[in-house]
């Protein structure tokens, strides 16, 4: 992990509320692995003490670039940024994604909204080609699907509003592949934690290993303040552990969601 003050290089709008940031880091890019996560500083916000979390989604010799929404006062002033000012960024942090093996696992990857951003790494790094499963509301939450296609991957939609791709939930595609029933596949995930959840519900009903980044808030992002913890099987019992540093990265058996903030009650996939 290394703390560095970075200048941006690109900050542009990607569809409707989302942005693609590129900053120039030639001490953090190299470091990156997939599903890793910059902690980021906006330095003109003068009144927010706390840094947001951002998923590294590519990199490029010594920049790496973040995709994000703007939600609230931080990414709107983030959004108004130009090339040239400068962030204060820690990272690369985290437990990340387990590139597959050469003649392993066939990857399935699922992503809802801008969990896009967490996957594209892992989809560049793999040996294997797989198919990538992406939900969102609207067409404009579908993101980058044509930067995954262009690495040689097959590209499956789901929009709830049926503006493209399959309408309904990103678990449903994801239903149909798994019943085909082909052997060696692994399935890695991130978005909203009903969908993770519905994610990991797949995989134990079809027998696949799962890997879920896991949406938590974090304060600290380096595991001191555990405002970010989840309940994590262990042995005979279970123990709070850390998004920050031993995840955001799970194994999907390993998840206790019943005590995991956002998930649903019922067991109904939700994705």
């Amino acid at each position: 992990m290394l703390e560095q003050t970075v200048p941006i290089v690109a900050n542009e709008r990607d569809t409707d509320l989302y942005f693609r940031l590129v900053v120039r880091a030639p001490q953090i890019a190299p470091l990156v692995q997939p599903g890793q996560f910059a902690h980021v500083r906006i330095l003109p916000l003068k009144t927010a003490l706390l840094r947001r979390p951002f998923s590294i989604f590519q990199v490029a010799g010594d920049t790496f670039s973040i995709l994000y929404k703007t939600v609230g006062q931080g990414t709107a002033v983030l959004a108004r940024m130009r090339p040239g000012e400068e962030l204060s960024v820690l990272g690369p942090l985290g437990h990340g994604f387990t590139v597959p093996s050469p003649g392993g696992e066939t990857p399935l990857l699922v992503a809802g909204g801008y969990g896009m951003a967490a996957l594209y790494l892992l989809a560049e790094r793999s040996p294997q080609k797989g198919i990538v499963f992406v939900g969102g509301r609207r067409r404009v939450d579908i993101l980058r699907a044509t930067e995954f296609a262009a690495l040689g991957w097959e590209v499956r939609a789901a929009t709830q509003d049926g503006s493209h791709g399959e309408r309904g939930l990103v678990t449903q595609p994801l239903l149909a592949e798994l019943r085909r029933g082909a052997a060696g596949r692994k399935l890695f995930a991130c978005g909203p934690t009903p969908m993770l959840q519905a994610v990991g519900q797949l995989a134990e009903q079809f027998n696949v290993p799962a890997e879920l980044s896991m949406d938590e808030h974090m304060c600290c992002g380096v595991g001191v303040c555990l405002a970010c913890v989840i309940p994590v099987q262990s042995g005979d019992t279970w123990e709070y552990q850390r998004t920050c540093t031993e995840g955001p990265v799970f194994d999907a058996r390993a998840i206790a969601w019943e005590g995991v903030r956002g998930a649903p009650a019922c067991s109904r996939p939700a994705g």
